[in-house]
């Protein structure tokens, strides 16, 4: 073990907690846990895993946060290791338990910083998983502000059936083709026994996969961390190697407010829209930010998203998983690629004690024949994926994923559902037809509550062969699975008497990617009109943590905070 001495000012949230003799009291409570006398004397290390049975994005994290432990302890810290909760998204998606989802977010938050801030712990690792524990995890890191660093679980690696690589997203969607009358029920079942074959996080570029390469572009994980599966030698050295780096931030001094700055913010967006990640990506990153007290907005992803083009060929509009891009060396050589490319900042610092310029001196090029990730000549789609729209139907913006694979503009009559229920049902049954633009309001972050993902209702438009003659516009939001053209985080959201709210079956949409706009071909004195005898719908959660979310949380253009 290490002898390593440290200062009181490197122990200084510990120190208060355990040092003189009026703390006695504390220090018998942590005897009780394990403590020795020299255990006092040390940076205390909070662990925060989110282990858990309820998802396989998590049920190994208990393995990792162990290796931490142990990393903490070997660089001369004293390791506590805590929990939190997580949920999934994959099995409560298109039902009531979806509304919890984004509501996690805030509760892992919460939950990392009453138990760091309470103990004193004078730094932090946070393992995430599942979607919505990453941010969390960075929400609460950015509050804390003490030498903190990130892990992800990793990503599971594929299914197969039929000779081909399958995930979750493909189950969603052959529930779409069983209802077309395309597969049969064995079929499905079939899919459905082979999609998920262990341990990590849902393996395309969705929202788990999408929010780790941002974290790691951000500088709070190690290099590569994104991208090394959930099974694997090298995700166990990660955890391990996180546990001995956050013990060299506390010698240093260095705090995610050192590494959380608005250029790190600006790295993220560049390499969410590089690798063609998820809508949720710009929720989340506003709502980090938000906690960092940097200043990023809407505004700063189109902007971005007018440089950096898509180059990553990836699920869910893709054909590559993410444990294939480890296999040829992960994101570090794709970030290598953008720094040159003047598409990031170098200068910006990381949880290595280094800058990421430094950092990327080690990562090693991809493969020459590799056709995962395109070179900037050749890309997937020349600018972002990622496109802020504004028009009369979201004055403060949203949210379109456009791959391009279904055009850049989309004219259609609206088809509303006042629920994602309903619009499932409906999409299911074939009374969604070519040509309509599927309207679910009162999903929002208020209105749901929770702002639940639409994985359902698209998975069900591209399993019935809609994908490139249906768009769906909703004040909720989707999941990195989802594709095809998709709006959502309509803003202001249809509960609180935003224009959504308004739309009638029948009337005109159009959207349009390259004009940056979404309109209803509605007059303003119809909408005037609408607006006068709409009338706002009763909360549907009146007790409980939904209903306390509902009263606090704010619009989906700042990061739906509820702070």
């Amino acid at each position: 073990m290490c002898a390593k001495s440290f200062s009181k000012d490197q122990r200084a949230f510990s120190a208060a907690v355990v040092d003189g003799v009026e703390r006695a009291p504390s220090r018998a409570m942590l005897r009780a846990v394990g403590f020795k006398d020299a255990d006092f004397k040390k940076p205390q290390v909070g662990i925060a895993s989110t282990w858990s049975m309820v998802t396989p994005c998590n049920m190994h994290i208990n393995r990792l946060a162990d290796e931490a432990v142990k990393g903490a302890e070997v660089a001369g810290g004293k390791a506590v290791l805590f929990n939190t909760i997580s949920i999934s998204d994959g099995i409560s998606m298109g039902t009531e338990g979806m509304k919890y989802s984004l509501v996690s977010r805030e509760i892992i938050a919460d939950s990392i910083e009453a138990v760091s801030a309470c103990e004193g712990f004078d730094g932090v690792v946070a393992f995430g998983g599942c979607d919505k524990n990453m941010p969390g995890c960075l929400i609460a890191l950015a509050r804390l502000n003490r030498p903190s660093v990130f892990v992800y679980g990793g990503s599971i690696k594929p299914g197969c059936y039929c000779g081909k690589d399958i995930d979750i997203v493909s189950v969603f969607e052959a529930v779409g083709q069983h209802a077309k009358g395309e597969i049969s029920s064995k079929t499905l079942s079939d899919i459905e026994r082979s999609a998920i074959p262990g341990e990590g996080s849902c393996g395309g570029m969705y929202t788990a996969n999408t929010m780790a390469s941002a974290i790691e572009a951000l500088g709070m994980s190690l290099p590569n961390s994104s991208s090394r599966v959930a099974v694997s030698r090298e995700k166990s050295e990660e955890a391990h190697a996180a546990g001995r780096a956050v013990l060299q931030l506390i010698e240093r001094g260095i705090k995610p407010s050192d590494i959380l700055t608005r250029q790190s913010f600006l790295n993220a967006v560049a390499v969410v829209m590089a690798l063609g990640g998820s809508t949720n990506a710009v929720l989340h990153l506003l709502a980090m930010a938000k906690a960092a007290k940097v200043r990023l907005k809407l505004s700063d992803f189109t902007a971005v998203g007018k440089k950096v083009p898509v180059v990553a060929d990836l699920k869910p509009s893709g054909k590559y998983v993410m444990a294939d891009l480890a296999a040829i060396g992960g994101v570090a050589p794709l970030m290598a690629r953008m720094l040159k490319a003047g598409l990031l900042d170098g200068d910006c610092m990381t949880v290595t004690g280094k800058t990421l310029k430094q950092n990327l001196t080690l990562a090693k090029p991809y493969p020459r024949k590799q056709e995962i990730i395109r070179p900037f000549s050749r890309p997937i789609k020349p600018d972002g994926h990622l496109v802020i729209l504004k028009g009369n139907l979201a004055p403060e913006g949203a949210v379109a994923k456009i791959s391009g694979k279904q055009g850049l503009s989309f004219e259609g009559k609206a088809i509303v559902f006042s629920s994602e229920e309903q619009a499932i049902k409906k999409i299911l049954d074939g009374t969604v037809k070519a040509g309509h633009v599927v309207v679910i309001r009162y999903e929002g972050p208020q209105g749901g509550p929770g702002m639940r993902e639409m994985l359902g209702p698209t998975s069900a438009i591209i399993g019935r062969g809609l994908g490139a003659d249906v768009a769906l516009i909703t004040d909720g939001r989707f999941s990195g699975g989802s594709h095809g053209f998709v709006i959502g985080h309509v803003t202001p959201e249809a509960f609180v008497g935003g224009p959504l709210a308004l739309v009638k079956n029948g009337d005109v949409i159009a959207i349009d990617a390259k004009k940056r706009s979404i309109e209803a071909r509605i007059s303003n004195a119809e909408m005037a009109r609408r607006k006068k005898a709409w009338k706002q719908p009763r909360p549907k959660h009146k007790t409980g943590v939904l209903a306390k979310y509902a009263k606090l949380v704010g619009s989906a253009s700042e990061g739906a905070v509820t702070d």
